[in-house]
């Protein structure tokens, strides 16, 4: 019996490659948002299917399509046993079928055809191949792809070579073979294929609590190791001198070299428009790794549309063939974004600047993600220790970081003007509202729309972010007005004057209510719900 639907009810089905259930903590800000707006479709009457590939395996020999469990009125499946693995990065050496499976392609077109889908809108297509978008438009389906990062042209994903430095050539895919330290994907398979079958039969939560437990421990032991022979600190015995100028508390615990990785590189302030003007360098093709961007590009060319939550995310695609007649930026939406703008709506100084150099406390700054090497936080600690004294002193920054974080707070611990507070849920980000008054995004890859900026815009706050990528795109200035700082991307040296013009009164905080008014780009949650639903609504009637 057909799972179809009604004919009066558009039939979506939703690809990617994350549990939809499990929103921001399996696929971050990607999943996050594909699953609210699936979860926001389907309020408004659309039927939503969703389908996951490439995480899940077992002992059964093939692939196969079964479903998992209905979610926020969303039917979710799930490809069993995909030739491809997700993430992206551990299919690396994997590049043949990434670039085309026809046996899994034949099998997502059945599951198409048997739930009576008219749109796919793929999120990311990572545990999937490249030849599945034509054959599902060459089966009179449409498809919208969003693309919340640069998978299609990269296998790394973020166009970031071995995580750390902008891909500005790839080499016509040479660099690519050399990008990331990938496993063998078949053993890869073996070992997810063995070891999630026994975590059928001991649960997932202990299996992943134990394993979580033990990668723990030894990290602690590795980043532990020598402090008992580490230099004693010189304050131990200062007590409270008032006289002592230069005491700032804190213990200064040695690190070992490399604990947090090397600094990234310093980009020069243009860099998205190096990035524009390598046309000629982005279409060259050498190797599989370039045929695979190729076919990547030849995809995006084959779907009704493109909608990309920033116009530098399309107008990097465009420069590397994508044909712009079929990009459309559609900027995102969130329920948290709303409920984080109201509370700045709803605060007392919602018409005031939350921060003068005539304030007695400090200047509060936030840093909101992870430890991953992307998202900068070794920028900021770097920039912490590079500003002046008299300017830290009167800062506070507050680090919410998920992941490993102790070599960070090892680094930073001389500071006491640093709190490490760990990882956080959206329903604490939204308390957050008031607990800092200037955001901080140092990212140091080409960062598309991240839900992060969103969220300090939303919230009524100044930000402070890498000229790079899409985040430049929500800066404004209305004359000395502005809704945010930018500085070289991986330059700890400029993200420290930044927040030293600020401290020393150089530039003003606008009030949250400007900031508001400063940042036209931003999107509710029903308004980007309303605007995805009127494309779907565009191309069925095309």
């Amino acid at each position: 019996m057909s799972d179809a639907a009604s004919p009066h009810q558009p039939t979506v089905a939703f690809l990617g490659w994350a549990r939809l259930r499990m929103q921001a903590e399996e696929g971050s800000g990607y999943n996050l948002s594909a699953s609210e707006l699936a979860a926001g479709l389907a309020e408004t009457g659309v039927v939503v299917h969703y389908l996951g590939s490439g995480l899940r395996y077992d002992l059964r020999p093939g692939p196969r399509i079964r479903r998992t469990e209905p979610w926020r009125g969303i039917e979710c499946w799930e490809l069993v046993n995909s030739p491809n693995l997700a993430p992206s990065a551990l299919n690396l050496r994997n590049v043949s079928r990434e670039r085309s499976c026809p046996a899994t392609t034949r099998l997502v077109l059945r599951w198409l055809s048997r739930i009576g889908a008219r749109i796919v809108h793929a999120h990311s297509l990572e545990g999937l191949s490249l030849d599945l978008i034509p054959a599902i438009e060459a089966a009179g389906i449409r498809v919208v792809v969003t693309t919340h990062n640069y998978w299609f042209a990269c296998p790394q994903v973020d166009l970031l070579h071995r995580e750390r430095e902008v891909c500005l050539d790839f080499e016509g895919g040479r660099r690519c073979a050399e990008c990331l330290d990938a496993p063998n994907p078949a053993v890869r398979r073996l070992k997810r294929r063995v070891g999630q079958s026994i975590e059928r039969v001991t649960g997932e939560r202990l299996a992943g609590s134990a394993r979580s437990a033990l990668g723990g421990m030894a990290r602690a032991v590795a980043d532990r190791k020598g402090e008992e022979d580490a230099p004693i600190d010189e304050q131990r015995m200062l007590g409270y001198d008032p006289n002592d100028a230069h005491a700032e508390g804190g213990y200064g615990l040695e690190l070992r070299d490399g604990a947090i990785g090397p600094p990234p590189p310093v980009l020069p302030g243009d860099t998205n428009e190096r990035v524009l003007a390598n046309a000629d360098v982005h279409l060259r093709v050498l190797n599989e790794y370039g045929r695979r961007r190729e076919d990547g590009i030849a995809a995006l060319n084959a779907a009704s549309l493109v909608t990309p939550p920033s116009a530098f995310l399309g107008t990097v695609h465009v420069s590397m063939g994508l044909d712009e007649a079929r990009l459309r930026v559609v900027r995102l939406g969130q329920p948290h974004f709303d409920r984080m703008h109201r509370a700045a709506m709803a605060a007392p100084g919602y018409r005031c600047s939350p921060w003068t150099p005539n304030d007695h406390r400090p200047l509060r700054l936030g840093f909101f993600g992870t430890t991953r090497p992307n998202k900068g936080l070794r920028v900021l600690v770097d920039a912490i220790g590079a500003l002046p004294a008299e300017v830290r002193r009167r800062c506070q920054f507050l680090i919410r970081a998920s992941g490993w974080d102790w070599p960070f707070r090892k680094r930073l611990s001389r500071y006491p003007q640093v709190q490490f507070a760990g990882g956080f849920d959206l329903l604490q980000r939204v308390a957050s509202v008031g607990e800092y008054d200037v955001g901080v995004l140092p990212h140091i890859w080409m960062e598309n729309s991240p839900l992060v900026l969103l969220e300090h815009l939303h919230a009524g706050k100044m930000v402070i972010t890498s000229r790079l990528g899409g985040p430049p795109e929500w800066i404004e200035r209305d004359g000395e007005a502005t809704n945010g700082l930018l500085f070289p991307s991986g330059d700890a040296g400029a993200l420290a004057g930044c927040i030293a013009s600020i401290v020393r009164g150089d530039v003003a905080i606008p009030s949250p209510e400007r900031i508001h008014r400063l940042s036209p780009h931003l999107q509710s949650y029903p308004g980007h719900v309303g605007e995805v639903r009127s494309i779907y609504d565009e191309l069925l009637v095309r």
